[in-house]
Protein backbone atom coordinates (compact mmCIF):
# COMPACT_ATOMS: atom_id res chain seq x y z
CA UNK A 1 0.00 0.00 0.00
CA UNK A 2 2.72 2.17 1.12
CA UNK A 3 3.58 2.42 -2.89
CA UNK A 4 0.20 2.50 -4.05
CA UNK A 5 0.27 6.08 -1.84
CA UNK A 6 3.75 7.05 -2.73
CA UNK A 7 2.65 6.51 -6.40
CA UNK A 8 -0.54 8.42 -6.58
CA UNK A 9 0.78 11.34 -4.92
CA UNK A 10 4.19 11.67 -7.13
CA UNK A 11 2.18 11.03 -10.45
CA UNK A 12 -0.19 12.86 -9.46
CA UNK A 13 1.08 15.79 -8.18
CA UNK A 14 3.30 15.80 -11.54
CA UNK A 15 0.85 15.29 -13.53
CA UNK A 16 -1.40 17.83 -12.27
CA UNK A 17 1.48 20.43 -12.20
CA UNK A 18 1.82 19.82 -16.13
CA UNK A 19 -1.58 20.06 -16.90
CA UNK A 20 -1.64 23.03 -15.14
CA UNK A 21 1.33 24.53 -17.26
CA UNK A 22 -0.83 23.60 -20.14
CA UNK A 23 -3.12 26.03 -18.76
CA UNK A 24 -5.54 22.64 -18.45
CA UNK A 25 -6.99 21.94 -14.39
CA UNK A 26 -5.06 20.17 -12.70
CA UNK A 27 -7.76 17.07 -12.08
CA UNK A 28 -7.24 16.34 -15.70
CA UNK A 29 -3.75 14.99 -14.78
CA UNK A 30 -5.03 13.56 -11.78
CA UNK A 31 -7.78 11.86 -13.37
CA UNK A 32 -5.29 10.51 -16.22
CA UNK A 33 -2.94 9.25 -13.07
CA UNK A 34 -5.80 7.10 -11.80
CA UNK A 35 -6.91 5.79 -15.29
CA UNK A 36 -3.15 4.85 -16.38
CA UNK A 37 -2.29 3.46 -12.71
CA UNK A 38 -5.86 1.65 -11.98
CA UNK A 39 -6.62 -1.83 -12.85
CA UNK A 40 -7.88 -0.92 -16.30
CA UNK A 41 -4.67 -0.28 -17.51
CA UNK A 42 -1.19 -0.56 -15.42
CA UNK A 43 -2.82 -2.08 -12.75
CA UNK A 44 -0.40 -0.77 -10.05
CA UNK A 45 -2.50 0.16 -7.48
CA UNK A 46 -2.78 -2.13 -4.44
CA UNK A 47 -6.43 -3.73 -3.83
CA UNK A 48 -6.44 -2.78 -0.65
CA UNK A 49 -5.95 0.75 -1.08
CA UNK A 50 -8.85 0.19 -4.06
CA UNK A 51 -10.98 -1.36 -1.72
CA UNK A 52 -11.13 1.96 0.99
CA UNK A 53 -11.33 4.28 -2.08
CA UNK A 54 -14.78 5.27 -1.51
CA UNK A 55 -14.13 6.31 2.18
CA UNK A 56 -10.41 8.08 1.04
CA UNK A 57 -12.75 10.10 -1.24
CA UNK A 58 -15.08 10.84 1.25
CA UNK A 59 -12.38 12.26 3.63
CA UNK A 60 -11.29 14.34 1.01
CA UNK A 61 -14.65 15.26 0.45
CA UNK A 62 -15.26 16.26 3.80
CA UNK A 63 -11.84 18.24 4.08
CA UNK A 64 -13.11 21.05 0.68
CA UNK A 65 -16.69 21.21 2.85
CA UNK A 66 -15.51 22.22 5.90
CA UNK A 67 -13.38 24.74 4.28
CA UNK A 68 -15.83 25.60 2.28
CA UNK A 69 -17.97 26.57 5.02
CA UNK A 70 -15.68 28.03 7.34
CA UNK A 71 -15.16 30.51 4.41
CA UNK A 72 -18.92 30.83 3.03
CA UNK A 73 -20.63 34.80 3.10
CA UNK A 74 -24.27 34.06 3.16
CA UNK A 75 -24.84 37.66 2.85
CA UNK A 76 -24.57 37.47 -0.65
CA UNK A 77 -26.32 34.26 -1.02
CA UNK A 78 -29.62 35.84 1.59
CA UNK A 79 -29.62 38.46 -1.81
CA UNK A 80 -30.82 35.98 -3.82
CA UNK A 81 -33.36 34.26 -1.48
CA UNK A 82 -35.79 32.02 -3.08
CA UNK A 83 -33.52 31.93 -6.58
CA UNK A 84 -31.27 29.90 -4.21
CA UNK A 85 -33.65 28.04 -2.98
CA UNK A 86 -34.37 26.93 -6.14
CA UNK A 87 -31.01 26.07 -7.57
CA UNK A 88 -31.18 23.03 -5.48
CA UNK A 89 -33.64 21.23 -6.90
CA UNK A 90 -34.95 22.46 -10.31
CA UNK A 91 -31.26 22.09 -12.57
CA UNK A 92 -31.27 18.39 -11.68
CA UNK A 93 -35.11 17.93 -12.07
CA UNK A 94 -34.62 19.57 -15.45
CA UNK A 95 -31.60 16.96 -16.45
CA UNK A 96 -33.77 13.81 -15.12
CA UNK A 97 -36.26 15.53 -18.15
CA UNK A 98 -33.53 15.63 -20.39
CA UNK A 99 -32.54 11.93 -20.05
CA UNK A 100 -36.34 11.07 -19.75
CA UNK A 101 -36.68 12.40 -23.09
CA UNK A 102 -33.42 11.65 -24.70
CA UNK A 103 -32.47 8.08 -23.39
CA UNK A 104 -35.29 5.53 -24.50
CA UNK A 105 -34.74 7.08 -28.11
CA UNK A 106 -30.93 6.68 -28.39
CA UNK A 107 -30.56 3.89 -25.66
CA UNK A 108 -33.82 2.02 -26.05
CA UNK A 109 -34.07 2.07 -22.10
CA UNK A 110 -37.40 1.80 -20.59
CA UNK A 111 -38.53 4.91 -18.59
CA UNK A 112 -37.79 3.43 -15.68
CA UNK A 113 -34.34 2.87 -16.28
CA UNK A 114 -34.24 6.00 -18.19
CA UNK A 115 -34.87 7.58 -14.65
CA UNK A 116 -32.29 5.30 -12.68
CA UNK A 117 -29.92 6.68 -15.29
CA UNK A 118 -31.05 10.40 -15.56
CA UNK A 119 -30.38 10.26 -11.48
CA UNK A 120 -27.14 8.84 -11.79
CA UNK A 121 -26.67 11.68 -14.05
CA UNK A 122 -28.36 14.94 -12.63
CA UNK A 123 -26.20 15.30 -9.62
CA UNK A 124 -23.38 18.24 -10.09
CA UNK A 125 -19.76 17.03 -8.54
CA UNK A 126 -18.68 19.08 -5.14
CA UNK A 127 -15.82 17.46 -5.72
CA UNK A 128 -15.30 19.65 -8.83
CA UNK A 129 -17.38 23.02 -7.97
CA UNK A 130 -16.55 23.32 -4.52
CA UNK A 131 -12.74 23.67 -4.44
CA UNK A 132 -13.26 26.24 -7.41
CA UNK A 133 -15.82 28.17 -5.40
CA UNK A 134 -13.86 28.45 -2.61
CA UNK A 135 -10.85 29.82 -4.62
CA UNK A 136 -13.43 32.52 -6.01
CA UNK A 137 -14.78 33.40 -2.51
CA UNK A 138 -10.89 33.87 -1.89
CA UNK A 139 -9.76 35.89 -4.39
CA UNK A 140 -13.18 38.02 -4.50
CA UNK A 141 -15.12 37.24 -7.71
CA UNK A 142 -18.72 37.19 -7.47
CA UNK A 143 -18.64 37.16 -4.23
CA UNK A 144 -20.90 40.74 -3.64
CA UNK A 145 -23.47 39.29 -5.94
CA UNK A 146 -23.57 35.79 -4.13
CA UNK A 147 -22.43 33.74 -7.13
CA UNK A 148 -19.79 31.53 -5.45
CA UNK A 149 -21.90 30.68 -2.59
CA UNK A 150 -24.95 30.00 -4.63
CA UNK A 151 -23.25 27.52 -7.00
CA UNK A 152 -21.35 26.06 -3.54
CA UNK A 153 -24.54 25.80 -1.76
CA UNK A 154 -26.51 24.28 -4.40
CA UNK A 155 -24.17 21.75 -5.34
CA UNK A 156 -24.06 20.10 -1.39
CA UNK A 157 -28.11 19.99 -1.32
CA UNK A 158 -28.23 19.05 -5.22
CA UNK A 159 -26.75 15.45 -4.15
CA UNK A 160 -28.65 14.84 -1.16
CA UNK A 161 -31.96 15.23 -3.83
CA UNK A 162 -30.70 13.09 -6.83
CA UNK A 163 -29.59 10.43 -4.59
CA UNK A 164 -32.89 10.21 -2.86
CA UNK A 165 -34.61 10.11 -6.18
CA UNK A 166 -32.06 7.38 -7.62
CA UNK A 167 -33.08 5.35 -4.10
CA UNK A 168 -36.70 5.63 -5.03
CA UNK A 169 -36.15 4.13 -8.82
CA UNK A 170 -33.66 1.40 -7.89
CA UNK A 171 -36.33 0.77 -5.09
CA UNK A 172 -39.42 0.61 -8.06
CA UNK A 173 -37.09 -1.23 -10.22
CA UNK A 174 -36.93 -3.97 -7.41
CA UNK A 175 -40.51 -4.22 -6.82
CA UNK A 176 -41.10 -1.59 -3.76
CA UNK A 177 -42.94 1.22 -4.99
CA UNK A 178 -42.98 4.40 -4.48
CA UNK A 179 -42.07 5.26 -0.77
CA UNK A 180 -43.65 8.88 0.00
CA UNK A 181 -41.20 8.46 3.18
CA UNK A 182 -37.81 8.82 1.21
CA UNK A 183 -39.71 12.30 -0.85
CA UNK A 184 -40.14 13.48 2.57
CA UNK A 185 -36.92 12.71 3.60
CA UNK A 186 -35.50 15.11 1.35
CA UNK A 187 -36.31 18.31 2.74
CA UNK A 188 -36.46 17.12 6.20
CA UNK A 189 -32.50 15.71 5.77
CA UNK A 190 -31.67 19.24 4.62
CA UNK A 191 -33.40 20.98 7.48
CA UNK A 192 -31.45 18.49 10.06
CA UNK A 193 -28.00 18.33 8.64
CA UNK A 194 -28.35 22.18 8.74
CA UNK A 195 -29.46 22.00 12.44
CA UNK A 196 -27.07 19.67 13.47
CA UNK A 197 -23.92 21.56 11.89
CA UNK A 198 -24.64 24.93 13.41
CA UNK A 199 -24.75 23.31 16.77
CA UNK A 200 -21.86 21.48 16.63
CA UNK A 201 -20.11 24.17 14.98
CA UNK A 202 -21.91 26.53 17.52
CA UNK A 203 -20.57 23.95 20.35
CA UNK A 204 -17.00 23.59 18.83
CA UNK A 205 -16.55 27.72 19.08
CA UNK A 206 -17.67 27.63 22.40
CA UNK A 207 -15.40 24.96 23.39
CA UNK A 208 -12.13 26.61 21.15
CA UNK A 209 -12.70 29.61 23.45
CA UNK A 210 -12.11 28.04 26.45
CA UNK A 211 -9.55 25.44 25.91
CA UNK A 212 -6.05 26.46 24.92
CA UNK A 213 -4.70 24.42 22.38
CA UNK A 214 -2.80 24.82 19.18
CA UNK A 215 -4.94 25.06 15.77
CA UNK A 216 -3.58 22.26 14.30
CA UNK A 217 -5.33 20.26 17.66
CA UNK A 218 -8.84 22.32 16.36
CA UNK A 219 -8.37 21.10 13.08
CA UNK A 220 -8.15 17.10 14.08
CA UNK A 221 -10.85 18.10 16.55
CA UNK A 222 -13.29 19.12 13.69
CA UNK A 223 -12.16 16.26 11.20
CA UNK A 224 -13.07 13.69 13.84
CA UNK A 225 -16.67 15.79 14.24
CA UNK A 226 -16.89 15.65 10.99
CA UNK A 227 -16.03 12.03 10.17
CA UNK A 228 -18.34 10.51 13.27
CA UNK A 229 -21.33 12.72 11.39
CA UNK A 230 -20.86 10.65 8.68
CA UNK A 231 -20.49 7.46 9.84
CA UNK A 232 -23.76 8.03 11.75
CA UNK A 233 -25.58 9.04 8.98
CA UNK A 234 -24.04 5.75 7.14
CA UNK A 235 -25.48 3.86 10.01
CA UNK A 236 -28.90 5.09 10.34
CA UNK A 237 -31.34 2.53 8.86
CA UNK A 238 -34.43 5.10 9.77
CA UNK A 239 -36.54 6.24 7.44
CA UNK A 240 -36.06 10.03 8.13
CA UNK A 241 -32.33 10.99 8.14
CA UNK A 242 -30.10 13.54 7.90
CA UNK A 243 -27.50 14.86 5.48
CA UNK A 244 -23.86 14.33 6.84
CA UNK A 245 -22.66 16.47 3.90
CA UNK A 246 -25.01 19.45 4.85
CA UNK A 247 -24.15 19.31 8.35
CA UNK A 248 -20.35 19.58 7.86
CA UNK A 249 -20.82 22.32 5.23
CA UNK A 250 -22.58 24.43 8.49
CA UNK A 251 -19.85 23.25 10.77
CA UNK A 252 -17.66 25.35 9.14
CA UNK A 253 -20.27 28.38 8.89
CA UNK A 254 -21.02 27.96 12.59
CA UNK A 255 -17.77 28.27 13.49
CA UNK A 256 -17.45 31.37 11.01
CA UNK A 257 -20.12 32.88 12.74
CA UNK A 258 -19.30 32.37 16.48
CA UNK A 259 -15.62 32.95 16.08
CA UNK A 260 -14.60 34.89 12.87
CA UNK A 261 -10.82 34.92 13.87
CA UNK A 262 -10.10 31.44 14.31
CA UNK A 263 -12.30 30.16 11.30
CA UNK A 264 -9.86 32.06 9.23
CA UNK A 265 -6.60 30.29 10.58
CA UNK A 266 -8.58 27.32 10.60
CA UNK A 267 -9.22 27.38 6.96
CA UNK A 268 -5.83 28.04 6.20
CA UNK A 269 -5.23 24.74 7.78
CA UNK A 270 -7.80 22.80 6.05
CA UNK A 271 -6.43 24.53 2.48
CA UNK A 272 -2.83 22.51 3.01
CA UNK A 273 -5.01 19.68 3.89
CA UNK A 274 -6.99 20.20 0.75
CA UNK A 275 -3.28 19.68 -1.44
CA UNK A 276 -3.16 16.04 -0.69
CA UNK A 277 -6.91 15.21 -0.49
CA UNK A 278 -7.23 16.67 -3.49
CA UNK A 279 -4.52 14.38 -5.49
CA UNK A 280 -6.29 11.32 -3.50
CA UNK A 281 -9.85 12.26 -4.48
CA UNK A 282 -9.21 12.75 -8.14
CA UNK A 283 -6.42 9.88 -8.57
CA UNK A 284 -9.16 7.32 -7.18
CA UNK A 285 -12.04 8.50 -8.94
CA UNK A 286 -9.71 8.14 -12.55
CA UNK A 287 -8.91 4.63 -11.32
CA UNK A 288 -12.49 3.62 -10.72
CA UNK A 289 -12.76 4.46 -14.88
CA UNK A 290 -12.79 1.13 -16.85
CA UNK A 291 -12.19 3.27 -20.49
CA UNK A 292 -12.99 -0.40 -22.12
CA UNK A 293 -16.54 0.57 -21.74
CA UNK A 294 -16.41 4.18 -24.09
CA UNK A 295 -16.97 1.67 -27.19
CA UNK A 296 -20.11 0.56 -26.03
CA UNK A 297 -22.51 3.26 -26.22
CA UNK A 298 -20.64 5.46 -28.14
CA UNK A 299 -22.05 8.36 -29.86
CA UNK A 300 -25.28 8.45 -28.58
CA UNK A 301 -24.33 8.32 -24.89
CA UNK A 302 -22.43 11.54 -25.87
CA UNK A 303 -25.61 13.01 -27.27
CA UNK A 304 -27.81 12.30 -24.64
CA UNK A 305 -24.79 13.47 -22.01
CA UNK A 306 -24.38 16.91 -23.78
CA UNK A 307 -28.30 16.94 -24.34
CA UNK A 308 -29.10 16.22 -20.71
CA UNK A 309 -26.45 19.42 -19.86
CA UNK A 310 -28.73 21.70 -21.99
CA UNK A 311 -31.59 20.81 -19.78
CA UNK A 312 -29.65 21.67 -16.62
CA UNK A 313 -28.77 24.74 -18.36
CA UNK A 314 -32.03 25.79 -18.82
CA UNK A 315 -33.17 24.90 -15.59
CA UNK A 316 -30.22 27.17 -13.85
CA UNK A 317 -31.37 29.69 -15.91
CA UNK A 318 -34.85 29.86 -15.30
CA UNK A 319 -33.95 29.81 -11.46
CA UNK A 320 -31.80 33.20 -12.30
CA UNK A 321 -34.68 34.30 -14.42
CA UNK A 322 -35.84 37.01 -12.50
CA UNK A 323 -32.64 38.19 -10.36
CA UNK A 324 -30.91 41.47 -10.30
CA UNK A 325 -27.54 39.15 -11.76
CA UNK A 326 -26.32 40.02 -15.18
CA UNK A 327 -26.21 37.93 -18.21
CA UNK A 328 -22.45 36.96 -17.95
CA UNK A 329 -23.23 36.23 -14.59
CA UNK A 330 -26.13 33.86 -15.33
CA UNK A 331 -24.01 32.50 -17.93
CA UNK A 332 -21.07 31.59 -15.28
CA UNK A 333 -23.75 30.12 -12.97
CA UNK A 334 -24.99 27.73 -15.76
CA UNK A 335 -21.67 26.67 -16.80
CA UNK A 336 -19.98 25.84 -13.05
CA UNK A 337 -23.31 23.69 -12.43
CA UNK A 338 -21.97 20.96 -15.38
CA UNK A 339 -19.30 19.12 -14.07
CA UNK A 340 -19.80 15.64 -12.90
CA UNK A 341 -17.24 13.57 -10.86
CA UNK A 342 -17.70 12.34 -7.09
CA UNK A 343 -21.77 11.18 -7.26
CA UNK A 344 -21.18 9.10 -10.61
CA UNK A 345 -18.07 7.27 -9.05
CA UNK A 346 -20.00 6.52 -6.18
CA UNK A 347 -23.78 4.98 -7.32
CA UNK A 348 -22.89 4.40 -11.02
CA UNK A 349 -22.26 0.83 -10.79
CA UNK A 350 -24.89 -0.01 -8.29
CA UNK A 351 -27.30 -0.83 -10.82
CA UNK A 352 -25.08 -3.84 -12.39
CA UNK A 353 -24.48 -5.05 -8.59
CA UNK A 354 -28.18 -5.41 -8.72
CA UNK A 355 -28.51 -7.46 -11.29
CA UNK A 356 -30.38 -4.78 -13.83
CA UNK A 357 -30.79 -5.41 -17.40
CA UNK A 358 -29.98 -1.63 -17.84
CA UNK A 359 -26.63 -1.69 -15.26
CA UNK A 360 -23.66 -1.78 -17.70
CA UNK A 361 -25.24 1.27 -20.07
CA UNK A 362 -25.68 3.54 -16.62
CA UNK A 363 -22.19 2.41 -15.46
CA UNK A 364 -20.81 3.18 -18.88
CA UNK A 365 -23.00 6.91 -19.37
CA UNK A 366 -21.68 7.69 -15.64
CA UNK A 367 -17.94 6.55 -16.72
CA UNK A 368 -18.42 8.57 -19.90
CA UNK A 369 -20.22 11.89 -18.24
CA UNK A 370 -17.04 11.64 -15.82
CA UNK A 371 -14.50 12.10 -18.40
CA UNK A 372 -16.46 14.09 -20.65
CA UNK A 373 -17.63 16.98 -17.64
CA UNK A 374 -15.20 16.98 -14.97
CA UNK A 375 -12.09 18.29 -16.90
CA UNK A 376 -14.30 20.30 -19.21
CA UNK A 377 -16.59 22.26 -17.04
CA UNK A 378 -13.75 22.39 -14.43
CA UNK A 379 -11.61 24.15 -17.78
CA UNK A 380 -14.65 26.07 -18.49
CA UNK A 381 -14.93 27.63 -14.58
CA UNK A 382 -11.25 28.51 -14.62
CA UNK A 383 -11.11 30.13 -18.00
CA UNK A 384 -14.35 32.05 -17.86
CA UNK A 385 -14.53 33.42 -14.05
CA UNK A 386 -12.37 36.41 -14.28
CA UNK A 387 -14.24 37.20 -17.97
CA UNK A 388 -17.91 36.68 -16.55
CA UNK A 389 -17.42 38.04 -13.05
CA UNK A 390 -16.78 40.90 -11.18
CA UNK A 391 -13.85 40.86 -8.79
CA UNK A 392 -14.84 42.51 -5.43
CA UNK A 393 -11.79 44.19 -3.89
CA UNK A 394 -11.80 44.21 0.07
Amino acid sequence: MLLSISLILLVGMSMGWICRKLRLPGLVGMLVTGIVLGPFALDLLDPDILNISADLRKIALIIILTRAGLGLDVSGLKKLGRPALLMCFVPATFELIGVLALAPRLLGLTMLESAILGTVLAAVSPAVVVPRMVRLMDEGYGVKEGIPQLVLAGASVDDVYVIVLFSTFTGMMQGEGISVLRFVNIPVSIVFGIAIGLLAGFLLAAFFKKARIRDTSKVLIVLSVSFLLAAIEDSLKTPITFSALIAILFIGIGLQKKSGQTAQRLSEKYGKLWVAAEVFLFVLVGATLNIRYFGRVGIPAVILILGALLFRMLGVFLCLAKTPLKKKEKLFAMIAYTPKATVQAAIGGIPLALGFACGDTVLTVAVLAIVITAPLGAFAIDWSYKKLLHANKN
